[in-house]
């Protein structure tokens, strides 16, 4: 086997890495949702290889990572990654900036589910600081985009 069957799986690895590295608490604010990220790529550009049975596994892995309440941030990712992926022929022609605003509304979307999942399980009470990831991620993603598209394309992933 070739690196090339296992470079969605390893992206998803790398991004579930790059969510749970310990860094400052006043940039742990700005952390991007780097798993939404990754997923929403690959949910783009092969919707037939990942989709959202790919995004509630890595939901609760990321559940299982973060110690939150198991199917918190499985649902989330799942309800995100399905809204992208009824919608991908239309984003796909998108232009970059574009599709970084549709992120961005993803992304907040996402955030809003957890949220609200959380608040229905605990008693955490909402603070505008929860919405930064998606600022973040909404200024990460021409990158991501672009990288994971050499990535694709260099290994020639279908």
């Amino acid at each position: 086997m070739s690196f090339r069957s296992y470079a969605i799986a390893l992206s998803l690895i790398c991004a579930l890495v790059l969510q749970i590295m310990p860094l400052p608490a006043f940039v742990d604010l700005y952390r991007p949702d780097w798993v939404l990220l990754v997923l929403c790529y690959w949910t783009l550009a092969l919707p037939h290889r990942v989709n959202v049975g790919v995004a509630f596994i890595n939901g609760l892995i990321l559940d299982v990572l973060l110690g939150s309440s198991l199917g918190v941030h499985s649902f989330a990712m799942c309800v995100s990654i399905y809204v992208l992926a009824a919608n991908y022929k239309r984003l796909r022609n998108y232009s970059l900036w574009q599709q970084a605003f549709v992120i961005g509304v993803i992304s907040a979307f996402y955030n809003l589910i957890v949220f609200w999942l959380q608040h229905l399980l605990t008693d955490v009470y909402f603070l505008f600081t929860y919405m930064w990831p998606v600022v973040s991620s909404m200024i990460l993603w021409p990158w991501l985009f672009w990288l994971l598209r050499k990535l694709r394309r260099q290994l020639r992933i279908s």
